[in-house]
């Protein structure tokens, strides 16, 4: 073996007489950019080129040939896992036989439509090609509402397997299957053993994690291959996997507390067979939805799953009669059987049934299936004709609907846990999804050499740091943390000349609760940024100080560009003087910022003449929204001008879980009527599709608002007082018959007549 220096580029060819596939073929050792891009035109088959360890920043590679099966042309790193890119950078695959491992993908965002992409560009695709073990890790544009793959496939009989993919956060599919050309179809390309790790809540339609096709190319066959990924809290929105075309096979596929489902949500003739979708009870957990025509689900195994409607653990869909081709086509002939269902806690037969949606399916089969509730409560939800459903030889563990029993054996079942992991009935039971199922580890996905951590800290999960009472020394110690840790405040009180950045997860907490008080001197206190969550527990706040001009807050959210998710708590605290100005809120949400979860419990609002939560700046109703979970409990709020949380989703998209709003125990008195609060309300609510209003007492405020727009909202009013103020008014905006919210059990004393 002899080594060539080549100086021009600072590369190194290699060339070996031993076992070398072809005479010509070259190792490249890659230092630099300029050095690939010299020899990046000239690749041949069994060509090998490997770029030096380090951070590569704003590398746009184009790895293209024509390789051969025998001599491919691969493009690796010195060391798997310590070649960084970053930046804008991306890489592209165009020809035949090429091969591509061992990156990271970090810090940065593709320029282009794709992280990885195999094409070049509409002309020049990859055929015959494999992208393994890399990691896209968190690699984002900073705009969320900017469209991107991170993984594009075009041409076909590409292999994408072994790869770790966490943290898409911006808008677009983290994997699309793309069909808009000739090349592209019938691409028998396969995605196996990859790890597809947290997707957090997109807030909004665009969140899927795996899309076959689109809906402009649903009556073509993609013949794609999905098998052994494992999908751990891909929570984007509620297609997990989202199938537009046909002939495509999902198989040994684990989901691991997975919101959302894989859909057949377009094309035909499909085999979805032995995925393993384990829910644990989490929130929004689905399994199966079926539409179209000519698809076999067999062989799956469903635990713990909480989903409901379009997000269930299993759904098959009403149709539109003569279906556009981007809406939902008839369910016909098909084949469900062989699955288990285990504390699956909704099964939707015919769901979505509506004027439009009135194509019952017809022709299909469910047999063999084995369904089993530990409470022995009947999952099943029938919202139109299924008689074009052939029920038979299923068995469960309690009665079902009477239009379905025919097809259902009751029986006691006693399951146990096998040595796959998952749980079977007595031998005797000929039902359900095999026993020789294999379950798919984790660690058999993703690569070896790049940890699968946890994607959130845990709030009070680090250090506790003791903190004098003074401005420096805090702002000293919220520099220095560690994100998790927790800064406990001596007694004493202090001002903040500074606005405070949250840029990781912090708890701020008084030594013991009462003890402290913060007064500050700028428009807001905390400004939470990305990568951060804050706690405050125990606190005294008081705004006294502030600026005297409108709009100040204590807590908001960057005010535009926040990629990352945040959470926000408020415990045993007491917020007075919110009041030097107009429109003085408690938090305020800047535009895109979307909150997992906020929660105040156990405090004291008083004088306040804005919002307590204003999270209703997304306004274009795009289903967009500003918050997933919202919970308040056992809080006092007296004299608010403005409403005690604004909560708006418009539009009429159905593709999200929330926004969820949970108000309990609380105490209102002279809330709401401030000449600024348009809306009039105490509470005003749009589009939130979970709400629950109970046990509140409200006194001498202005009405509870709630406005439904699409998705089945469920909304409970209930034992809540009323003490001089009016009922609660909820308002269908789309649907046309009476409202669908629950208001029961409430109590109005001293009502006027108006």
């Amino acid at each position: 073996m002899r080594f060539l220096s080549f100086s021009s580029f600072k590369a190194v060819v290699l060339f070996s007489f031993f076992i070398a596939p072809s005479i010509s073929a070259k190792q490249y050792f890659i230092e630099n950019k300029q050095a690939y891009q010299d020899i990046a035109s000239h690749l041949v088959a069994g060509d090998s080129v490997t770029l030096k360890n380090g951070v590569w920043t704003d590398f746009e590679i184009l790895l293209k040939g024509k390789g051969t099966k025998q001599s491919p042309i691969s493009l690796t790193a010195e060391t798997k896992g310590k070649v960084i890119l970053s930046g804008q950078s991306n890489l592209r695959l165009a020809g035949e036989y090429l091969q591509a491992s061992g990156l990271v993908f970090k810090n940065g965002y593709t320029p282009t439509s794709a992280v990885i992409e195999f094409r070049q560009n509409k002309e020049n695709l990859a055929y015959h090609s494999r992208v393994t073990e890399m990691v896209i890790d968190n690699f984002n544009n900073p705009d969320k509402e900017e469209s991107d793959y991170w993984i594009a496939l075009y041409g076909q009989h590409n292999r994408f397997d072994h790869n770790h993919i966490v943290g898409k956060r911006n808008k677009g599919v983290t994997l699309a299957v793309r069909l808009d050309s000739e090349n592209s179809q019938q691409n028998y390309h396969q995605i196996d053993h990859n790890y597809f790790g947290y997707r957090p809540v997109f807030g909004s339609n665009g969140g899927e994690t795996i899309r076959i096709g689109t809906s402009h190319y649903s009556l073509t066959n993609s013949n794609t291959r999905v098998e052994n990924n494992y999908f751990e809290h891909t929570n984007g929105e509620v297609e997990i996997i989202s199938v537009k075309s046909g002939k495509n096979i999902i198989r040994g596929n684990v989901f691991f507390e997975a919101r959302g489902t894989l859909t057949l949500r377009h094309g035909r003739g499909n085999l979805i067979e032995n995925n393993i979708f384990i829910g644990n009870g989490k929130d929004h957990t689905g399994g199966i939805r079926v539409i179209n025509e000519d698809q076999i689900i067999r062989n799956n195994y469903l635990e713990g799953l909480t989903g409901y409607r379009f997000g269930s653990g299993f759904t098959v869909m009403n149709g539109v009669p003569n279906s556009p081709i981007n809406r939902y086509n008839q369910v016909d002939n098909a084949t469900i059987e062989n699955n288990t269902f285990i504390n699956v806690r909704h099964i939707q037969l015919a769901a979505g049934s509506d004027r439009e949606r009135s194509a019952t399916p017809i022709n299909s089969r469910f047999r063999k299936n084995l369904v089993f509730n530990v409470n022995a409560q009947q999952p099943f939800t029938v919202f139109d004709d299924v008689s074009g459903i052939l029920f038979a030889d299923n068995i469960a563990n309690s009665k079902v609907l009477p239009e379905l029993a025919a097809g259902f054996k009751q029986q006691q079942i006693e399951l146990k846990l096998a040595p796959n992991g998952l749980l079977y009935p007595d031998s005797s039971i000929n039902a359900g999804a095999s026993r020789d199922l294999t379950t798919l580890s984790r660690n058999d996905t993703g690569v070896s050499w790049y940890a699968k951590v946890p994607a959130v800290v845990a709030f009070d999960s680090g250090k506790t740091h003791t903190v004098n009472a003074e401005p420096a020394a805090l702002l000293t110690a919220i520099q220095n943390a560690e994100s998790g840790d927790v800064l406990e405040i001596k007694a004493g009180a202090f001002t903040v000349p500074k606005l405070i950045d949250i840029d990781k997860t912090l708890t701020i907490r008084a030594q013991k609760a009462g003890s402290v008080t913060l007064s500050y001197e700028r428009s807001t206190l905390f400004e939470i940024k990305n990568g951060g969550s804050l706690k405050l527990d125990g606190l005294i706040i008081s705004g006294e100080r502030c600026p005297d001009a409108a709009g100040n807050s204590v807590v908001r959210t960057q005010k535009w560009g926040m990629i990352e998710n945040y959470r926000l708590e408020v415990l045993n605290a007491k917020l007075v003087d919110l009041d030097i100005n107009h429109s003085f809120s408690f938090f305020v949400t800047g535009k895109g910022a979307l909150a997992d979860n906020i929660l105040l419990e156990n405090n004291q609002f008083s004088k306040v003449t804005g919002d307590i939560l204003r999270l209703n700046t997304e306004i274009e109703n795009l289903g967009v929204y500003n918050a997933e979970y919202v919970t308040l409990q056992h809080n006092v709020f007296n004299d608010i001008k403005g409403a005690v949380t604004k909560l708006y989703r418009g539009g009429t998209d159905e593709s999200t879980f929330g926004p969820h709003f949970v108000m309990t125990d609380n105490q209102l008195t002279h809330v709401g009527f401030g000449k600024r609060n348009k809306r009039n309300a105490s509470v005003y609510l749009q589009g939130v599709q979970v709400t629950n209003i109970s046990n509140n007492q409200f006194k001498n405020s202005a009405p509870v608002r709630i406005d439904h727009t699409v998705g089945e909202p469920k909304t409970l009013i209930a034992r809540n007082t009323f003490d001089g103020t009016s009922a609660p008014v909820v308002q269908e905006i789309h649907f046309g018959g009476p409202s669908t919210a629950i208001v029961k059990n409430n109590t109005l004393i001293n009502q006027t007549q108006d």
